[in-house]
């Protein structure tokens, strides 16, 4: 229904906002909202600990937190490799977890983020958190889904609340249907340069327009969580009947989805025809520097890792395996590591065959989890090696050694290196 005040519609983000802070909030004020879900990582809740016990008398035990019900912890940042003193770190994630009634997703679970949707924590209509950057991710669900600090967890950790500006919105509006060559992850890429890492700082994301109905749920993912890499706070998706088909039997409590009035106001609107997409990749160091990937020049590829919150799902791996096998396999010398985004993917992969067909590939096999994406543990290139990887970051030792190159690209343009030993556009394997 139209705005029928004298006021501008609203938007997505200040709809969501408005509903978690209880009451009308635009562009630009500041919102003191109760989160429906928080999930903290390993690598910050820590940190978050130690900020709440500074909120407490001195010499106290900390407390309990103000709504358990509504946190979640994930260690999956660190594993065996990560060394003592991460493990010491996890230890104290997990004591508190359970002394308290926390939600706790185990090591080797997966990604945080991916446990988040999976297991229905995320709910349309509601404000979503992580400490963690690409908890941006949730948006796809039609939920505020925003990166917090350490800081903010402590915060709500003591009083279930935190405070946000709301950001003002660029709308991005989807034509078509993405061509069979082309992914949404090529999407992504040229997104990121046509908007620049730094283009829609503090801005929410809002995909609209014909074209969002085309794109299944992993799609949305995947440019949920790649808005973040363009500097925005949010990148949210309209609820239609697919958000309600991928919820049906996950969603752990009953929602009401949020819709942007039709005259909502809009800092700016870029148009994208997904039928012209085509294969990208984003060269080393930075997540705007992509060009289309028949442009690039033939570079020789060492490592090819297929996995993270952006490119670990079911979908990506199906999408690997079928430029794999038209290419005939791996390349010698090229190193293909393979990362579930959780257990419940492996298990699919598992289920399907496709674990034992990347395995009898030479495929290395990881349980799932965040560790080689930012270095902490998994397999760490070495000096001089290039990867290409269906991850979102590719800046200097994003993923553990700074002597090392990241590209970044789709499940397809990855599986075309491995098969080849060297950048390459799909299309030019297809069967």
């Amino acid at each position: 229904m139209a705005n029928t005040d004298q006021s501008p519609g609203r938007t997505l983000a200040e709809k969501l906002l408005s509903r978690a802070g209880g009451r009308d909030v635009r562009a630009g004020d500041l919102a003191i909202c109760a989160p429906h879900a928080v999930m903290g990582t390993d690598g910050s809740i820590p940190m978050a600990l130690d900020y709440f016990r500074q909120m407490q008398p001195e010499g106290e035990p900390l407390p309990p937190p103000a709504a358990p019900e509504r946190l979640v912890f994930a260690l999956d940042h660190y594993g065996a490799t990560s060394g003592a003193r991460a493990l010491a770190l996890q230890e104290v994630a997990r004591a508190y977890a359970l002394a308290h009634g926390v939600g706790l997703f185990e090591a080797g679970e997966g990604i945080g983020h991916q446990l988040m949707l999976e297991r229905g924590r995320v709910l349309p209509g509601t404000l979503a958190v992580g400490a963690d950057s690409h908890a941006v991710s949730y948006g796809a669900l039609n939920a505020f889904g925003s990166g917090i600090g350490s800081s903010d967890l402590a915060g709500i950790l003591q009083c279930n609340q935190l405070w946000l500006k709301v950001p003002g919105s660029l709308r991005i509006r989807l034509h078509g249907a993405l061509p069979a060559h082309a992914s949404a992850k090529d999407l992504a890429l040229a997104m990121a340069r046509r908007i620049g890492a730094g283009g829609a700082n503090y801005l929410a994301l809002e995909f609209a327009g014909p074209g969002v109905a085309a794109l299944d749920m992993d799609d949305r993912i995947v440019l949920a969580n790649m808005s973040v890499e363009m500097g925005a706070k949010a990148g949210l998706f309209p609820f239609d009947a697919r958000t309600a088909a991928w919820l049906s039997g996950r969603a752990r409590e009953p929602y009401e989805p949020a819709a942007a009035d039709p005259d909502a106001a809009y800092a700016g609107t870029l148009d994208f025809d997904l039928g012209a997409v085509v294969p990208q990749v984003a060269l080393p160091h930075r997540v705007d520097g992509v060009i289309d990937l028949a442009q690039a020049p033939a570079t020789r590829v060492d490592m090819v890792y297929l996995g993270t919150c952006t490119g670990g799902r079911s979908k990506d791996y199906r999408e690997a395996l079928d430029v794999l096998r038209a290419g005939g396999g791996v390349a010698p010398g090229v190193r293909l590591v393979v990362t579930p985004a959780s257990e419940t993917v492996r298990a699919e992969l598992a289920g399907s065959g496709m674990l034992a067909e990347f395995e009898a590939l030479g495929a290395q096999i990881q349980p799932p989890g965040c560790g080689a994406c930012c270095g902490t543990c998994g397999s760490i290139p070495a000096d001089g090696m290039r990867v290409i990887s269906t991850a979102n970051r590719n800046f200097k030792g994003r993923m553990g050694n700074r002597q090392s190159e990241i590209f970044l690209a789709s499940p397809r343009a990855c599986a075309g290196a491995a098969v080849t030993g060297h950048l390459v556009d799909p299309r030019d394997l297809a069967p």
